[in-house]
C-alpha cells in the first residue's frame, strides 16, 4: 500500500517494501506547518515521499525511528538542527548562466553603471553559487577587467549549499556547457585526487561576499541600494501573500533606476503598485523615487 493511501496510519515495519521509519499523514502535515512557517516554503500535498527521503538522514542522525519524535526535537527550544531541517527540505536546482537572456541585460546595466561609479549586486538566492559566479563572469567580460568595479552579495537560507558555493569546487559537468574560452578564463583544472574537477579562480571569487539570508526575516542583513537583485525560481516556493511581503522588503532595497530578475516561470502581477515588467522576468519599480542616480 502507498504511505499515502491511508491518512494517519504509521507504516507497517518488518513487511516487505516497508519504511525504515514510522511517518504518518500527520507528521507530513505537521512539517509542512513548521518548513512554511519558519521558512516560507509551501510543500505541495504530494510530496511526502520527498519528504521522507530529504528527512530520513536527519531521523538517523538524531538516533530517532518515528518522525513524531524528530518534530519533538524541532517543536522544542530552537537549535542547530532546524538548520539541518531547513537544509534538507530546500530545493536547490541551478546551472551556469540559466536563463542566458538575464545576463545579457545585466551585461547592459554593468556597462552603463560602472562608467561612473561602481556595481552592486545582490543574488538573494544563490543556491550552490552557479548563479553568483555567473553574475561574476558577466561583470569582467563587461568591463573587460579581472578586477571590475562590481561587488556582488551571494545569500541563501541553506547553509550547506552556501558553503559548497563559497568553496567555488565543481564536477566537470556541471559547467560542461561553458564556452571553452569561459571555461579557460574563469576556472582552474584540478590534477591527481582533484581530477575531473573545477574551482574557480580567485580573482572571481573576490568579487563576490557569501552570507546566510533567510528571505522571511522582517529585516535582511545587506545594505543596499543594489543597482540589480536576482530572486529567480525561489518565489515559486512561496504563495501569493509571502511574495508580496518579500516584494516589499525589495523596493527599498533597490536603486531608482534598479532591475529585480525573476524566474521563468514566475511573475509579480500581484504586485503591480510595487514592481512593472520591463522586459521577460526583469523587474523595475513600479513608483521609483524621484531622483534616481
Amino acid at each position: 500500500m502507498p504511505l499515502a493511501a491511508r491518512s494517519n496510519e504509521p507504516s507497517a515495519e518488518g513487511s516487505a517494501g516497508a519504511k525504515e521509519f514510522v511517518f504518518t499523514r500527520d507528521d507530513f502535515e505537521r512539517i509542512r506547518r513548521l518548513i512554511y512557517d519558519h521558512a516560507g516554503i509551501q510543500l505541495n500535498p504530494g510530496k511526502m515521499e520527498m519528504v521522507y527521503s530529504r528527512l530520513a538522514r536527519r531521523l538517523r542522525a538524531n538516533n530517532v525511528v518515528r518522525f513524531s519524535e524528530y518534530l519533538r526535537l524541532l517543536e522544542g527550544p530552537r537549535g542547530a538542527e532546524w538548520e539541518a531541517f531547513t537544509n534538507a527540505l530546500t530545493t536547490n536546482l541551478t546551472a551556469f548562466f540559466r536563463e542566458a537572456h538575464h545576463f545579457v541585460e545585466l551585461e547592459k546595466l554593468i556597462r552603463r553603471v560602472s562608467a561612473t561609479r561602481e556595481v552592486s549586486l545582490w543574488c538573494s538566492a544563490a543556491s550552490t553559487g552557479e548563479e553568483p559566479y555567473s553574475m561574476a563572469m558577466t561583470a569582467v567580460e563587461a568591463c573587460g577587467s579581472t578586477a571590475p568595479r562590481v561587488k556582488i552579495v551571494a545569500s541563501d537560507v541553506d547553509t550547506a549549499v552556501l558553503a559548497k558555493a563559497q568553496a567555488g569546487v565543481y564536477t566537470m559537468d556541471r559547467v560542461d556547457r561553458l564556452a571553452p574560452e569561459r571555461l579557460r578564463r574563469f576556472f582552474l583544472r584540478g590534477s591527481g585526487a582533484n581530477e575531473g574537477m573545477v574551482r574557480v579562480r580567485p580573482e572571481l571569487s573576490s568579487l563576490i561576499r557569501f552570507q546566510q539570508v533567510n528571505l522571511l526575516d522582517a529585516r535582511y542583513p545587506v545594505t543596499g541600494p543594489f543597482d540589480a537583485i536576482f530572486c529567480r525560481n525561489v518565489m515559486i516556493y512561496f504563495d501569493k501573500p509571502t511574495q508580496y511581503k518579500i516584494l516589499q522588503r525589495f523596493a527599498p532595497l533597490l536603486r531608482p533606476d534598479g532591475l529585480l530578475f525573476a524566474g521563468h516561470s514566475e511573475n509579480f502581477y500581484h504586485a503591480a503598485d510595487l514592481f512593472k515588467l520591463r522586459a521577460k522576468t526583469v523587474y523595475e519599480l513600479a513608483n521609483p523615487p524621484a531622483g534616481a542616480a
